[in-house]
This record gives C-alpha cells, structure tokens and sequence, in this order.
C-alpha cells in the first residue's frame, strides 16, 4: 500500500505487509545506491506486528517508479547469489567422492 502526496509523487511511504528487516534493510540498501533516490529508510510499526514502512524521497522521479526498479535490481542480486551457490555446491559435490562427505545418500 502506498502512502503519499496526490501533488508530489516525488515522495511517499509503502507498507508492506508479512515482512519484517530481512527485505526491509535489503530494499532500502539497493535504494540508497540509485542516484534518483535523495532519502530512503524503513521503519518496523511495532514488533509484534508483521509490516514495513519504507519511506522514499527522490529527486523528481516518482516514487512508486523507483521502488519498482529497485525490487527489480534486487531481484537479479538474489538471482545472481543463488546461482553462484548452486554452482558452489555443485563443483564441491563433483569434486569429493560421496563417501567422503558427511552426508547420507539414503536420505528422501
């Protein structure tokens, strides 16, 4: 949910709900990066509660835009992490015999 100015779309606050500081401090750290953003930060309502407010204030373009770019960007990043993991483990396994690892190959 978007919280703003009809007048300026330059700045608002989103709410976003069942998240906590895991995606918070993420989108705000890939916000501060973009050149558009002039202030970003996120607040946590109360602890018992699972919701995120994130402010942005950029330096014309809409705010909702920016945000959406920023997920985006955020997204490759997790993308990108994963399948350098994946690769990882993969040339860990190919490379020590299963009898050397401690694993069990019986396991479902």
């Amino acid at each position: 949910m978007e919280h703003g100015s009809l007048e300026d779309s330059s700045a608002s606050t989103f709410s976003i709900m069942e998240e906590d500081h895991t995606l918070a401090n993420s989108v705000r750290f890939v916000l501060n990066q973009d050149p558009r953003v002039a202030f970003c930060g996120y607040s946590i309502p109360h602890p018992s509660e699972n919701k995120v407010n994130i402010r942005v204030q950029t330096t014309g373009d809409p705010a909702k835009d920016v945000l959406k770019d920023s997920l985006q960007d955020l997204m490759v990043m997790c993308q990108h992490i994963r399948g350098t993991f994946d690769t990882a483990v993969a040339d860990f396994r190919g490379n020590k015999p299963a009898d050397a690892m401690d694993i069990d190959l019986n396991k479902k």
